[in-house]
């Protein structure tokens, strides 16, 4: 059985993929917004360097912002022009849409993850997606899965 794919639209570009979120959340409701960056994040993100880590989304005075992603400094900035790695970045989204989520996110259990960031014709976009966290139990429920499958898979190919 081949790994599941991100679903990628003409004109977009995968720049990294939290794997964790999807292992420690379950996700739903998925949301696209904007990023504000510098322009030496952007060519950072160009070279594929940025770590999801422990980042999530914080709401506050109406805004969304984006804490605790490391975006690697650029290597051919000066040393006074680099911005902090690990600097909160506001998310670009409607009100009604930050309205929305931060009802949500503030039910218990429930926390918006980023889940991808890509380029989209040129910009920086971030999806993001609310998650409720999984237990140890059903943890092992989705390894079992898995295992499963891939014994299956093992045995109709063997079959062919």
């Amino acid at each position: 059985m081949s790994k599941k794919k991100a679903i990628i639209k003409p004109g977009q570009k995968l720049i990294a993929q939290n794997k964790q979120a999807r292992r420690l959340f379950e996700l739903s409701d998925f949301l696209e917004a904007g990023l504000v960056l510098q322009g030496c994040e952007v060519k950072s993100l160009r070279q594929g360097r940025v770590n999801f880590k422990d980042g999530y989304v914080r709401f506050s005075n109406d805004e969304a912002w984006l804490v605790g992603v490391h975006i690697s400094p650029y290597e051919n900035t000066g040393v006074l022009a680099q911005p902090d790695p690990e600097r909160p970045r506001k998310l670009l989204l409607h009100s009604r849409e930050i309205g929305s989520f931060r009802a949500k996110a503030e039910q218990k259990g429930l926390s918006v993850v980023p889940t991808k960031i890509y380029f989209s014709n040129g910009r920086v976009k971030v999806e993001i997606a609310l998650g409720k966290g999984k237990n140890v139990h059903s943890k092992r429920e989705d390894l079992k899965a898995r295992d499963m499958a891939r014994d299956t898979a093992r045995q109709l190919s063997a079959y062919k």
